[in-house]
């Protein structure tokens, strides 16, 4: 299957970079790009790419917006953040918007291709040890007033299911989660997939947002 990206930067030079890079794989191609947000979303609805690689600070509608109307309007196009500030704002608000992940403008090619061919195999770019630095930096935003665990949806998990979500809401790994849990790591993965597909959530970066959010779990 070829990965059709569609790039959305507002600097020139470097989408140009970007295509050189992409190019040059066998299994991928650059359906389009775009200068703007306004724009990244009208090309996602017309092109319906695999994978957005969205700036966020772009004039007009910025990528964040942006973000937000394609992941509601485009599924299943889903939306790579390019970022040039480790763990800014910026990447943390488009996570929460329904990015799969976020990226440094300055990481290498092979991790450029890799986070591509990530996001549009349906898994997010987020590692456990990301995960647990976003929650440090920007767990004060993840509260909204939210009572401990009163979000609704969080009926529709076992007792088993929200263990599971309380330790990946920690940050731990699929590995970590299985040692403190006494379960192997296949069963880990088994619950891990039910949680997301009860909660109807996309990926593990936003069962950590919504575990927050729902007061499951809370900052310590």
């Amino acid at each position: 299957m070829t990965i059709r990206v569609l790039l959305a930067d507002d600097e020139s030079l470097l989408r140009m970079a970007f295509t050189m890079i992409i190019e040059t794989q066998p299994d991928m191609v650059v359906a389009g790009e775009a200068a703007n947000g306004a724009e990244a979303v009208r090309l996602a609805r017309h092109l319906r790419p695999d994978v957005v690689l969205m700036d966020v600070r772009m004039p007009g509608t910025d990528g964040i917006e942006a973000t937000r109307h394609i992941v509601r309007d485009s599924p299943p196009t889903r939306v790579l953040i390019l970022t040039t500030f480790d763990l800014d704002e910026y990447a943390f608000a488009g996570l929460k918007a329904g990015a799969s992940g976020f990226l440094l403008k300055n990481s290498q090619p092979e991790e450029l291709l890799g986070a591509i061919r990530s996001v549009a195999a349906g898994d997010a770019v987020v590692s456990p040890r990301i995960t647990r630095r976003l929650l440090e930096k920007f767990s004060p935003q993840l509260l909204n007033g939210g009572g401990l665990g009163d979000d609704e949806r969080l009926r529709r998990l076992t007792a088993r299911e929200r263990e599971v979500l309380v330790q990946v809401a920690r940050g731990l790994s699929n590995t970590e989660v299985a040692t403190a849990l006494h379960l192997a790591e296949a069963t880990v993965k088994t619950h891990l997939g039910r949680i997301l597909a009860k909660l109807e959530l996309r990926d593990r970066v936003q069962a950590v947002v919504f575990a927050y959010e729902s007061g499951l779990v809370r900052p310590v």
